[in-house]
């Protein structure tokens, strides 16, 4: 469970809820079918028209996403997972990494270290991986993409239903009892739309984009690791090269000792 997402949701709510009831007014006065309908109906009506239907399924799976904790592997650990494969292509050749790829559990790494095995050219190493990353990052752009729609979206139906709501109790003015109804929708809708894109939406798309922009880094230097094996550096200097990436607090989880030594 992602703990930061639950707690900014549930804070959300406890915000509006607070800013209900601080004012003396009642949830229930704020609650409105018709608005309900107009804002959330025609908001995914209008997102289902811009997507194809399993796009569209997916892209509202973002909504559970963001709740659990992404498989976020330790870029420290996977590092040095690097240079203990760097250290048995050294000692044992590039062939020996055929056995160590039984106990690598991340499919992309496995992939990358067989690619080098089979003596797959470097450049088209490199190509084959960045290709993949490319369609990983695709695959997620889509879902995060529904999310960003449905909040532009939000507010835009909202409008709507605060026009239905003007133009509807601008055509009965001397009715007063309908006065309030239709100043009410008018009125519901919007708040009902900036909701919908400020609470939902717009953080969904957000927190998609950071897990999105943390995996495709971390797989940015599995590549780099793998092409330095295949071209048989040094493991410490591998070690230096893939240290670049980190943050320097977080540069003390991969240790020289992984790095074994050997000459340039």
């Amino acid at each position: 469970m992602d703990i930061a997402s639950l707690a900014g949701i549930i804070l959300c709510g406890v915000m509006v809820v607070y800013g209900i009831l601080s004012s003396g007014a009642t949830i229930a006065a704020y609650i409105d079918v018709p608005s309900i309908i107009i804002t959330f109906g025609g908001s995914f009506a209008c997102v289902l028209t811009c997507f194809k239907l399993d796009e569209f399924i997916n892209g509202f799976k973002g909504l559970t996403l963001i709740l659990k904790e992404p498989s976020k592997q330790d870029p420290a650990e996977v590092i040095n997972t690097i240079i203990k494969l760097s250290n048995v292509a050294r000692k044992e050749g590039l062939l020996a990494l055929d056995e160590a790829t039984h106990d690598i559990e991340d499919p992309f790494l496995r992939k990358g270290i067989m690619l080098v095995v089979d003596g797959t050219d470097p450049n088209l190493v490199r190509g084959i991986l960045e290709t993949e990353l490319g369609a990983i990052e695709e695959r997620h752009k889509k879902v995060w993409t529904v999310q960003e729609t449905m909040k532009d979206m939000g507010p835009a139906w909202g409008m709507i239903g605060t026009l239905i709501g003007l133009i509807n109790m601008l055509k009965d003015l001397s009715d007063a009892s309908s006065i309030g109804p239709n100043m009410s929708v008018a009125l519901i809708t919007t708040l009902y739309g900036s909701l919908l894109a400020n609470w939902i939406a717009g953080p969904t798309a957000e927190k998609l984009k950071d897990n999105n922009s943390h995996e495709i880094a971390l797989k940015e230097v599995i590549v780099e690791g793998i092409l330095s094996i295949q071209a048989g550096e040094n493991p410490r200097i591998i070690e230096e090269k893939l240290k670049t990436f980190l943050s320097p607090a977080k540069r003390e989880g991969v240790g020289s000792s992984e790095g074994g030594g050997g000459e340039n």
